[in-house]
């Protein structure tokens, strides 16, 4: 299924250059060229950068003895920071067009007004609510660094997954300019989105793998249903929605 160009190698190590300049504000090239949708097994590592960063900012203000809520927020804050809020950005857009539009191009048409509505405000806050109060419970447990890159990883690895199994919604935007991925290349994520997992979160990382594929589907079954395919901001709350369910998991295993 790959539609990114003629057999194109499953992975080059430039892949993680152009992961970064895709889904974070780091400024890096894109190593190697631009491949486009062929890079997408390399997001749980820009995931990886992404969590590293904020996880630092956390372990930071836990050792200047900061309260669990003001190092949680901080923890939030340098991961907005680094992606440039791009999937926030998108969940706000979701929530505008499905629950704003009678029918799936109304619904686009919403979502690619860059003026967000009172739906993407209240996505935003539970979002962010949900997000700080399980970052809050896991500080001081001595798991805040696995958690926050356990999320980080697994949140972006169903994005490819999207990617791959539903169309474009629309004729123009960044998923069609991204392309589709070929399913070696979702599964090589998936497999490193696991690994960190298992890493991490230990044999618990299964029951958080599975949570979060579950989601996944939902959110394509809801995108397919609404909107006839997936977007760039269907992307990016895919992201946010499974980000919330790991690190909820996490809180409550402590």
């Amino acid at each position: 299924m790959e539609r990114t160009g003629r057999n194109p190698a499953l992975a080059v190590p430039g892949d993680i250059g152009t992961a970064l300049a895709l889904l974070t504000r780091l400024p890096l090239p894109a190593l190697g060229g631009d491949r486009g949708a062929a890079a997408a097994w390399a997001w749980p590592l820009a995931g990886l950068a992404v969590g590293l960063i904020a996880a630092v900012a956390g372990g930071m203000a836990a050792w200047l003895g900061l309260p669990d809520g003001v190092t949680a927020g901080l923890v939030l804050a340098a991961s907005v920071v680094v992606t440039g809020a791009l999937h926030e950005d998108g969940l706000a857009d979701v929530a505008d067009g499905l629950w704003g539009g009678a029918e799936p191009a109304r619904r686009l048409e919403i979502m690619k007004d860059s003026r967000i509505g009172s739906y993407g405000v209240i996505a935003l806050v539970l979002s962010l609510g949900l997000r700080w109060a399980a970052l809050a419970e896991i500080v001081g447990t001595g798991g805040l660094a696995a958690s926050v890159l356990a999320a980080a990883m697994l949140s972006r690895a169903p994005m490819a997954v999207l990617m791959a199994e539903l169309p474009p919604a629309r004729a123009d935007g960044l998923s069609r300019h991204v392309g589709r991925p070929a399913r070696a290349t979702v599964a090589l994520g998936l497999l490193l989105a696991l690994a960190a997992a298992l890493v991490l979160l230990g044999a618990y990382g299964l029951a958080v793998c599975a949570v979060t594929a579950m989601l996944a589907l939902g959110c394509a079954a809801i995108a397919r249903a609404k909107l006839g395919g997936q977007t760039g901001d269907v992307l990016g709350a895919t992201q946010q929605i499974c980000e919330i369910a790991v690190l909820a998991l996490c809180a409550a295993a402590v």
